[in-house]
């Protein structure tokens, strides 16, 4: 029973290996951490990840060995180096584990057209919006919104959404 509790209080981070959005990422895990709730970094990067600015951040995991078993939820932060991971089977497999088991999954600027392409995103979804015909190539309606949720899926525009995506997903990730 411990055990459970502690996978219902970790959400898993995907940062691509170069060129993440520094400001999304410390949004977004100085957040969590002030929830209370364990952050795990996953990327394909062989030791550090390195943001847009040069901040470095260590990962924890690589995408290959992601058991969305351990983990209450996923965010993939976005910045121009998630662009590389659009058709990333991966990280869309790992999306779509993380939607079978129905937990909260958030995507921010660019990388919510990771989730358009893996098939999670029906109706409508906001991303940067530079990658917007991106998402309508998939079908996906663009909403021009700082944030969009769709049952346990929260997309956001890009960094001056952090605040408000990671309010959004921590209101969701406990009934999930």
């Amino acid at each position: 029973m411990r055990t459970n509790f502690l996978i219902k209080k970790s959400v898993l981070l995907i940062l691509s290996a170069q060129n993440f959005s520094e400001e999304e990422y410390l949004i977004i895990s100085n957040a969590l951490n002030r929830a209370n709730i364990n952050i795990f970094i996953a990327s394909d990067s062989n030791s550090l990840c390195i943001g847009a600015n040069g901040f470095k951040v260590k990962n924890d995991i690589q995408l290959y060995n992601v058991h969305e078993s351990n983990f209450g939820g996923l965010i993939i932060v976005g910045g121009s180096g998630i662009r590389n991971y659009w058709n990333n089977r991966t990280v869309q497999s790992i999306a779509k584990k993380f939607a079978k088991n129905k937990k909260a999954i958030g995507a921010i600027c660019a990388a919510t057209i990771i989730l358009s392409k893996a098939g999670l995103l029906s109706e409508s979804a906001t991303c940067f919006p530079d990658d917007k015909r991106e998402l309508e190539k998939d079908g996906i309606e663009y909403k021009d919104a700082p944030v969009v949720v769709q049952k346990n899926i929260i997309t956001a525009q890009d960094s001056s959404a952090a605040p408000e995506f990671i309010k959004a997903f921590l209101y969701e990730f406990p009934k999930i």
